[in-house]
């Protein structure tokens, strides 16, 4: 067992506590947090561990730690917002907004490319790292590339690039960044502690990280998978300030287990949070069905992609094949389940190199649906 900071289950829900403590007891963590929320009331919440490495500083319900490509659909769900502004459709070419982007035969829709179809998975020639930390550069760059397969026709995960097409594209369509809308429009408003691009006063919140310690497992390199993961430019240095504070939309934001399950709640109560409509339904439709579903190109699974989240094809968040939700790098994850309005998240800053499917993350999601089920 760990030493938990104000841990709280409610009646019925007692075994995700177990579960948690069980990751701790057999070594697994350093720090991590897990909350639920089923009807619109949290029924799990907890935190524990430590903060940093040394094991000096308690892991709290302010602590921050960065869940990398679970930032994805919360990225998505400000494009999706635009739509019902009117500003831009999930099925418009993207050229309207971003004609540049489009060279070399990129013609895809937003969604299309939101699903990871545009065939920019990374850069096949080298590029100065820092150069992900400026990401107006970024993107002039990203558009000029050429496609690695026909755009449209295939999807290749694109780990670090789709954050910077999501971010263009909500910054040409409202001519504000993809971070401030989502501050202005949905956490501020809410008193949701996520942010993507975090100011620097709130720095000394965030988790020191615990490094995977192996590759995760990619299957035969392929050059979309070295593109994508294996280059020496094929990401930022990660962790300082510098990479803390710059909008990353596809892999730095920052929260708590509690702010991504309230996020992801959007997808388990068709596009609300509580009283508040975040989406309308109908975006919601658009945002939510299957884009592509087929054996990707970089991950190595088959997967089915909306416009960008995943759908639960592969059963990772419970038992619900219309549940959405997404992994990031060494095991954090989120989800949102429609059939039960349930949402969870869980975060962590010991990682490891578990793509999809953390075994933490999936004892804790078993727990879950078990006493949910069972209630």
């Amino acid at each position: 067992m760990t030493d938990l900071v104000s841990p709280y289950v409610a009646p019925g829900f007692e075994p995700v506590l177990d579960a948690f403590n069980a990751n701790f007891a057999e070594g697994l963590e350093l720090g991590a947090g897990f909350c639920a929320i089923l009807d619109g009331e949290v029924v799990v919440d907890l935190v524990g561990g430590h903060m940093d490495r040394a094991k000096t500083r308690p892991w709290t319900r302010q602590t921050l730690v960065p869940v990398y490509s679970t930032t994805k659909p919360i990225a998505a769900m400000v494009i999706a917002r635009l739509q019902d502004q009117g500003l831009l459709g999930f099925d418009d070419p993207i050229a309207w907004l971003w004609p540049e982007f489009t060279a070399h035969g990129k013609t895809v829709s937003i969604a299309q490319a939101l699903s990871h179809q545009a065939g920019v998975p990374g850069f096949a020639e080298p590029i100065d790292p820092d150069l992900w930390l400026n990401p107006p550069a970024l993107a002039e760059a990203l558009a000029a590339l050429a496609p690695l397969w026909q755009p449209g026709t295939a999807s290749g995960y694109h780990p670090l690039t789709y954050g910077y097409i999501a971010g263009e594209l909500a910054q040409r369509a409202h001519g504000t960044s993809l971070g401030t809308q989502l501050r202005k429009d949905i956490c501020g408003p809410l008193d949701i502690d996520f942010w993507i691009g975090l100011p620097e006063a709130h720095h000394d919140r965030c988790a020191e990280m615990s490094r995977p310690k192996a590759m995760p497992e990619l299957g035969p390199v392929s050059e979309a998978r070295r593109i994508a993961f294996l280059t020496p430019w094929s990401s930022p240095n990660r962790g300082g300030a510098v990479w803390r504070s710059v909008e990353i939309p596809s892999a730095n934001g920052h929260g708590t287990a509690r702010s991504v399950a309230t996020l992801y709640g959007v997808f388990a109560n068709n596009g609300r949070i509580g009283s508040h409509e975040i989406i309308s339904p109908e975006t919601m439709t658009a945002f939510t069905q299957e884009r592509i579903r087929t054996v990707d190109l970089v991950l190595p699974y088959e997967i089915a992609w909306a416009a960008g989240v995943m759908r639960n094809s592969n059963l990772r968040y419970g038992p619900n094949p219309d549940t959405l939700g997404h992994s990031g790098w060494g095991g954090s994850g989120g989800f949102g389940d429609p059939s039960r309005r349930l949402s969870a998240a869980y975060v962590m800053n010991k990682q490891t190199p578990a793509l999809l499917g953390d075994e933490r993350a999936g004892r804790l999601i078993q727990a879950l649906y078990a006493c949910v089920d069972r209630a």
